[in-house]
């Protein structure tokens, strides 16, 4: 029998006091400041509905995850039928899944990017990848951009360009040289022989949905090119069709020697993150196969998951609605900026990657909150919080998208009078 959960879900203060006395205090006095009291119990589509019964809609895709909305049934019932059969693998006998998946993202990545690796989380993926460029090149040094973001984990946290995440874990890994994004004059003077790889998303998204000029990635991978260097494309949250191509590294006709991705990969149902390699860079597995592992990564239940978010991708082509939406995204955000220009300092993005970056960060966190009030979910940028994002499911209804956009210009004109006394 199925039980009605709203039974079972704690109070908002209950599950307030949970997290601060056993998950993590910082969390709920954030929650606390943004008037965050609604716990979420049901989500469908692009909408959420909280154990109150109110209705919101999700301009946020759990930062980039739900590309293919909440509880796609195509990948809901994947995963359902493979439990029917099997959960997790023995990692003994043979597993049909894993080389299924990966022949299905080979013909779908460009040039021959073949040869995967899967685990969990964006962090994991972005791991592996760095061991890889080590072994492959008998170099040690890496540059990356700064405003990148690349996860948490010890290696991906070296990348990872801001303090607020590092210095308590200090020191990090050598060898890691950071420099400003989409400046190929600075990329060229740091990226040198003890240079192994040059990381970088190809659009920047917890800076804030930065996207480079039209040159900069290919002038990048000329410079790794000249210099023997790898390059590497975290596109943990740009890949899965949310700029508008299956993979951003397709917008600017690039091929990175590895290629990283989670989030949308698991379709909106299970965590599932792949590195992608050249077969002459993988080959670090060709002698030692056990030299990197992951006891979970690979299992049938997530490869169910991968393969259904990817057969989704292409048939009902969310790159391609993404594109679409994000230009209708883009033109309604350039007409409110044009409105405010004392609050509102730039509109960025691509595809549904898209961004306000307010001129106060107060004003910014003030129409985060009003917006969740009234039934909007929007995210904050974790490496820039002057900048708000907007990043719906890439299968969002017209209808839906132009309700939430309706809602923040509503919020945006309340606001506006009170955010610019404020500065």
């Amino acid at each position: 029998m199925t039980r009605d959960l709203r039974h079972d879900t704690a109070s908002p203060e209950a599950v307030l006091e949970n997290l601060e006395k056993y998950v993590n205090p910082g969390r709920a006095r954030i929650y606390r400041l943004l008037g965050l009291d609604s716990v979420e119990y049901y989500a469908e589509g692009s909408t959420v509905r909280d154990s109150a019964g109110k209705s919101y809609i999700d301009f946020c895709s759990g930062y980039a995850v739900l590309n293919a909305g909440h509880r796609h049934p195509r990948i809901v019932d994947a995963v359902r039928a493979c439990l029917d059969r099997i959960g997790m693998s023995t990692k003994t006998l043979l597993s049909a899944q894993e080389g299924e998946v990966a022949k299905r993202l080979a013909a779908l990545l460009p040039g021959d990017l073949q040869m995967s690796f899967f685990s969990a989380t964006g962090a994991e993926a972005n791991e592996f990848a760095l061991k890889m460029a080590r072994v492959k090149t008998g170099r040690v040094g890496f540059v990356a951009a700064e405003g990148g973001y690349h996860g948490k984990t010890m290696g991906a946290l070296s990348l990872t360009a801001k303090g607020t995440y590092r210095d308590a874990f200090a020191p990090l890994l050598e060898g890691i040289t950071h420099v400003p994004f989409d400046d190929l004059d600075a990329m060229d003077a740091a990226v040198g022989p003890d240079t192994a790889a040059v990381v970088l998303e190809p659009i920047q998204g917890e800076a804030g949905a930065r996207v480079p000029s039209d040159g900069y990635l290919p002038g990048v991978r000329e410079i790794c090119d000249r210099s023997g260097a790898l390059l590497i494309l975290d596109e943990v949250q740009t890949g899965m069709g949310r700029t508008g191509a299956n993979f951003a590294c397709e917008l600017w006709d690039v091929i990175p020697d590895i290629i990283t991705l989670a989030k949308g990969f698991g379709g909106g149902v299970l965590p599932v993150a792949a590195t992608v390699a050249r077969p002459e860079v993988f080959a670090v597995l060709d002698e030692n196969p056990y030299i990197h592992a992951s006891t979970t990564g690979g299992n049938p239940v997530s490869m169910a998951a991968a393969m259904a978010a990817l057969e989704v991708l292409v048939e009902e082509r969310l790159a391609e609605q993404a594109r679409e939406k994000g230009r209708r995204v883009m033109a309604r955000l350039e007409e409110i900026g044009e409105k405010y220009p004392e609050i509102i300092a730039e509109v960025r993005g691509r595809g549904l990657l898209t961004g306000l970056a307010f001129t106060n960060p107060s004003g910014g966190l003030m129409i985060l909150s009003t917006l969740l009030d009234r039934g909007v979910l929007v995210i904050p940028s974790l490496m820039d919080w002057t900048v708000m994002r907007i990043a719906p499911p890439l299968n969002i209804d017209d209808d839906i998208l132009d309700r939430g956009l309706d809602i923040l210009e509503e919020v945006m004109a309340e606001l506006a009078p009170t955010i610019v006394e404020l500065s």
